[in-house]
């Protein structure tokens, strides 16, 4: 492979980094106090579902996330966290590229109306997958550096 400037291995490190850098915003933008004190978040997804074209996605919603608003509350904000540091860092990267795939792809389903966030959504995961079978963690990663996922 030829490349410039770095090897293929470093951009694809750079793809993952900013991949998680992307993560990290997401987590950084999010109203913490509205999301965890008055649940805007969750309250603004439930409102999506209910209005959803696919009865499946309210079902799944009502049964998995309305019953406990505050848990899912935390488990998403927290979740970008995660992924942004375990792509920065490298650091459990196939997992987090996993987790990260498979939360876009809900984001994807849930918000299938919203046109602006479809492309972010299906971007990121386009990346994730890229990273992943790339396996990006090779360079400049903490799994590198301690021999995991080789």
């Amino acid at each position: 492979m030829q490349t410039v400037w770095l090897t293929g291995a470093e951009w694809l490190a750079v793809l993952r980094i900013g991949l998680g850098l992307w993560w990290l915003e997401s987590w950084r933008h999010k109203d913490k106090k509205g999301w965890f004190e008055r649940g805007t978040g969750i309250a603004w997804a439930a409102d999506v579902a209910g209005k959803h074209r696919w009865p499946q996605v309210k079902k799944g919603f009502d049964a998995v996330v309305a019953p406990r608003p505050r848990l899912m509350a935390h488990v998403v904000v927290y979740a970008e966290l995660a992924l942004g540091l375990g792509l920065v860092s490298g650091f459990l990267t196939p997992i987090a590229l996993v987790g990260g795939l498979l939360l876009n792809l809900l984001y994807l389903v849930l918000m299938i109306h919203d046109w602006a966030e479809q492309g972010q959504n299906a971007m990121m995961a386009l990346i994730s997958l890229v990273a992943l079978f790339a396996l990006s963690w090779q360079t400049w990663s903490l799994d590198s550096a301690i021999g995991l996922f080789l």
